[in-house]
């Protein structure tokens, strides 16, 4: 799917996402999330190991709620899949880009022996509310 350019508008601006994955007991779980867009994908970083991330390895579907901070009664709300992790080096320097997008510096609470993942997710629904 193309992403509206009022969604792309909401996620390339400095604005936390939250992103809802499926624990095991069916039961919602939701994290605030640094997110960015490239390509029609949605992109989010997380340590392996965590919630959100375990989630998504066992059920790729997610779903981001992300509010515009200069308007929070307008949000992009997307609906799709994980359809790829990337680990690694790529990985490291995205938390990086993500850092300075939200903070203005590189990323400060790296911890000794946590990988980095990047999420992929692929649109299925968007829209903005």
């Amino acid at each position: 799917m193309v992403l509206d350019e009022n969604v792309k508008r909401i996620v390339h601006g400095r604005n936390f996402g939250f992103l809802a994955t499926v624990n095991p007991d069916g039961s919602p779980q939701v994290s605030p999330v640094w997110v960015d867009e490239a390509d029609g994908y949605l992109f989010v970083n997380t340590a392996v190991g965590r919630v959100k991330e375990r989630n998504t390895r066992r059920d790729p579907r997610v779903a981001l709620a992300v509010p515009d901070w200069q308007n929070p009664y307008e949000y992009a709300y997307i609906t799709g899949r994980v359809v790829e992790r990337i680990t690694g080096p790529e990985a490291e320097e995205h938390i990086d880009k993500l850092a300075i997008k939200y903070t203005g510096e590189k990323f400060k609470w790296r911890t000794p022996g946590v990988n980095r993942v990047i999420l992929k997710i692929k649109p299925e629904k968007a829209g903005i509310y």
